[in-house]
């Protein structure tokens, strides 16, 4: 029964074979970028207060913010002309001469013991005038929060596009020898900072997914060798069991209100069918009656219908139906295999693993359009997990015989590859956008 679960909730099932790791936390490596980068200058941020020295670089984390986003390429301390913290400092035609398009000043100031504020403001070098200026409070332990915060509103102002540097990833690792391994799931800063452990067994965890309010995370687990659907609120570290039937139990995925989950149950017989579970009451809506195997639900940004994988009509294909229930309608035709479906968060997009010429990859289809575009490059690609701007994905695959993560852009234009510093990590998921 376990074998079964493994072989559809993950695609595919060899992915399932984790190498050692030892730490969850990762490096980002662009590996791809076939456009150009928008020159920009983040000048180094001054520093007004008691202690002898600033407590953390700001500007550093928006330059690298920005750099990892793959549109901009920040220009270096030491190539900088001039290197202003106040507006009134800033030469432009200084900045024309590097051939800048945007240059981005500011301060740390502290307020009190551990209180500090930061401001910036970012200018467009060609018109000479301010883009964006705030300030905010900040900690020491809340600087890092603040410096992301700082460089998604630089990013929206220079893109048009919401920032996703002060967002979170969970993913799952595993460590340790086929017969003794532990497996862990882990929840970091969409740059690998800031990693801790929500949960960790030393039975398979498989299928985290995020609560809208980025709160909590449902996950499955293979405690006591049965698998169970559990509920987790990252705060406080407590969890409930939401689903533990006889036989199947996987797939979570949370509704748009975050009241239901989209569940994967199959009975003692095997046969998996798509259901919603109303996390109030516990009450289960069976959705699909085939007696294919119908898995790995997720929900259109509406609420209103529920995409999800279906061999019935005799390969892996994606299909989508209402919640109320009623014939399920098919939505991928291109390809024999088209699995593990995920809706961009405006709806316009759906991401899922597509066998191209024998290999197994991370492709984007438009809904409109119903054009099929292969964005990742891998031999084994899964878990495909939009970002909440639906401008970027994150996925898990193969490099160098380790599993590792890499984000690509929603059009294929460029790529970065995020590797374990010491293993293995799979099983991605983006988180919504922060309430801060």
């Amino acid at each position: 029964m376990k074998d079964l679960l493994v072989r559809w909730l993950i695609v595919p099932a060899l992915l399932l074979a984790y190498a050692a790791a030892a730490n969850a936390q990762y490096d980002v490596i662009i590996t791809d970028f076939a456009g150009k980068r928008a020159p920009v200058a983040i000048v180094p941020f001054g520093w007004e207060g008691q202690d002898a020295a600033e407590p953390f670089d700001v500007d550093d984390v928006i330059s690298a913010d920005l750099y990892r986003s793959g549109r901009f390429a920040p220009t270096p301390e030491d190539g900088m002309l001039q290197k202003p913290t106040a507006s009134v400092d800033i030469d432009f035609d200084d900045w024309l001469i590097l051939k800048v398009d945007a240059v981005v000043i500011g301060k740390v100031i502290q307020t009190g013991d551990n209180a500090y504020s930061v401001q910036f403001q970012a200018f467009d070098v060609h018109t000479r005038e301010q883009l964006v200026g705030y300030r905010m409070p900040a900690s020491r332990g809340t600087m890092r929060r603040v410096a992301h915060r700082a460089a998604d509103m630089i990013y929206e102002k220079l893109t048009g596009i919401p920032g996703v540097f002060g967002t979170k990833v969970a993913y799952v690792t595993a460590k340790g020898t086929e017969t003794d391994r532990t497996y862990t799931l882990v929840v970091s800063d969409a740059d690998g900072e800031n990693q801790f452990t929500i949960m960790e067994s030393s039975d398979p965890i498989m299928s985290p997914a995020w609560s809208p309010d980025s709160r909590e995370l449902a996950y499955v687990s293979f405690e006591n060798n049965v698998s169970t659907v559990f509920v987790q609120t990252l705060r406080s570290g407590n969890r409930i069991k939401v689903s533990s039937r006889p036989g199947i139990n996987g797939a979570p995925s949370f509704s748009p209100d975050g009241r239901k989950l989209v569940l994967t149950l199959g009975g003692i017989d095997g046969n998996l069918d798509i259901n919603v579970l109303d996390l109030a009451t516990r009450q289960v809506t069976r959705l699909t009656t085939n007696r294919s195997i119908d898995t790995e639900g997720t929900w259109s940004p509406d609420g209103r219908s529920i995409y999800f994988t279906s061999d019935r009509s005799g390969g892996p294909q994606v299909y989508r139906v209402g919640v109320d229930g009623g014939t399920p309608e098919r939505v991928t035709f291109e390809g024999s295999y088209n699995a593990r479906p995920r809706l961009s968060p405006d709806g316009s997009k759906l991401a899922l693993v597509h066998l191209s010429r024998g290999d197994y990859r991370v492709a984007v289809l438009d809904l409109r359009s119903k054009d099929l575009l292969v964005v990742s490059e891998g031999m084994q690609d899964e878990s495909p997990s939009f970002a909440p701007n639906s401008d970027s994905l994150i996925y898990a695959t193969s490099y160098g015989g380790d599993g590792v993560l890499e984000m690509v852009s929603a059009d294929g234009v460029y790529r970065q590859r995020l590797t374990s510093r010491q293993g293995d990590i799979r099983e991605p998921v983006w988180s919504p956008f922060p309430r801060y």
